[in-house]
């Protein structure tokens, strides 16, 4: 196991790998802007290093100042959490070259999956379902036409180093084709660096299905049942569950021998998410995309299933054996994330930084909160919004719904806008209720919330 481990990322994710870390035994390395002086894993952390100044490209961008850090506090290890590095197969390959352990993926299967369009040829060659699309990049806007309408309208343009919804755009007609073709390549270039785009296939009115799964050292993997995240907006994930509602144990099935198949043929180790479109009749799946690293909603797993998948992937880096639990984990119950997000949801979603005058956190049975904010804490303008996620767990899905709108009453954030106001609703939605929802549902929802 590593003497000590460099986490390169901030706010409830730095926070949740030092709980991790501290239970296994393990001496932990913050790293941290200047705007991030006073979060939580500053303090919680055996040692922390300041990195730069609050914007994300001037600090937990910045490879050459993490790994600074690594070398001047002489740690084992890396872990990327999400966001920021987690999934730059360069920052993996210098860890290598620095003899720092990264805790993730080898640097050629996060560059294999990471390219969206390498990613789909992967999963065809393996025979996994992927929806009609370009062979590859789309040179310009008359050849994406040409494709488009080959294999149909409605598509869906994407870049191909994108992830979190950006660089993405529906068309429904060739007459929209252009300003949408252009609209996709400028905001990939903007996020990534890289304006490349593909077509698919628009499965309308689908379900987001994703299948978590560990690769070990030994080449075998293991799927721990699904996820569903179909309530987004503008492809941001609002809340997930595990199991899906929707989804039937027969196709359940199918996912997961898919996924399995999928991994173990990459090579894939560590933790990972492979993530599907199920179309309106739950009969067939599609392959999306892979996330090379942890997920954001990787607790709703962790209670279903009683397993801690931090400890997981720093066991496999460490070259240690995934634990016995892993591999014969069976689902318990029914688990439910809200994020809770620093936002206006009823202002278009408005950020809302500043100070937390403040702050109570929900408790009870089967309730957990994953979270770096306190009472006095300042939001900072420069990062994800996300402040807190909400938790809970269930015998069964009814259950889990009584105790999630129960905990979203109990929980107190003053001084800043959140989304607990809109998440309370659609948890007393009747759709949401049933499990019939879809990707396009949340924002159904709210145009009929803004009704005057």
């Amino acid at each position: 196991m590593f003497n000590k481990i460099l986490i390169a990322n901030r706010g409830e994710i730095a926070l949740r790998v030092i709980r991790a870390c501290k239970e296994l035994g393990v001496r932990t390395v913050a790293v941290y802007s200047e705007a991030d002086d006073k979060s939580m894993h500053v303090r919680l952390a055996d040692q922390a290093i300041c990195i730069g100044p609050g914007p994300s490209k001037l600090s937990y961008l910045q490879m050459d100042r993490i790994i600074a850090a690594a070398e001047i506090a002489n740690v084992d290890a890396i872990h990327p959490g999400y966001g920021f590095l987690s999934e730059n197969p360069r920052f993996a390959e210098i860890c290598e070259s620095c003899k720092i352990k990264f805790i993730g993926p080898s640097a050629r299967v996060i560059k294999m999956m990471g390219d969206k369009n390498e990613a789909r040829a992967t999963a065809r060659k393996y025979k996994v379902p992927i929806t009609p699309g370009s062979d590859g990049v789309v040179a310009d806007e008359k050849e994406g036409k040409r494709i488009a309408a080959a294999i149909g309208y409605p598509v869906m343009i994407k870049a191909s180093n994108g992830g979190g919804g950006r660089g993405m755009r529906p068309v429904f007609n060739e007459a929209t084709f252009g300003g949408a073709f252009s609209a996709a390549r400028s905001e990939a270039e903007a996020c990534f660096g890289n304006g490349d785009v593909y077509i698919e296939k628009l499965v309308e009115n689908p379900h987001h299905i994703e299948i978590q799964v560990v690769g070990d050292a030994k080449g075998r993997a293991y799927a721990l049942g699904e996820r569903d995240c179909s309530l987004q907006r503008r492809n941001q994930k609002i809340i997930e569950e595990c199991p899906s509602p929707f989804i039937t144990d027969r196709l359940r099935k199918k996912m997961m021998a898919a996924t399995i198949k999928l991994c173990e043929e990459i090579g894939y180790q560590n933790a990972g998410t492979i993530e599907y479109l199920v179309d309106s009749k739950g009969e067939n799946f599609y392959f999306m995309e892979m996330n090379t690293r942890i997920q954001v909603e990787h607790p709703v797993t962790e209670e279903v299933y009683g397993i801690d998948l931090i400890k997981e992937q720093i066991r496999i880096a460490a070259g240690e054996e995934v634990s016995p639990h892993l591999k014969k984990a069976v689902p318990r119950g029914h688990a439910i994330e809200c994020r809770i997000n620093a936002e206006d949801p009823y202002n278009n979603f408005a950020p809302s930084p500043g100070k937390i005058k403040n702050f109570y956190a929900p408790g009870g049975r089967g309730v957990r909160i994953d979270s770096h904010i306190y009472t006095g804490y300042e939001v900072p303008p420069y990062y994800d919004s996300m402040i807190a996620k909400l938790i809970v767990r269930g015998n069964d899905r009814q259950i889990a719904i009584a105790r999630m709108r129960r905990a979203l009453d109990e929980f107190l954030v003053e001084g800043i806008k959140t989304t607990i106001p809109l998440q309370k609703a659609i948890i007393d939605n009747s759709t949401f209720k049933s499990g019939q929802y879809h990707i396009g549902w949340v924002e159904h929802f709210l145009s009929s919330q803004l009704k005057p």
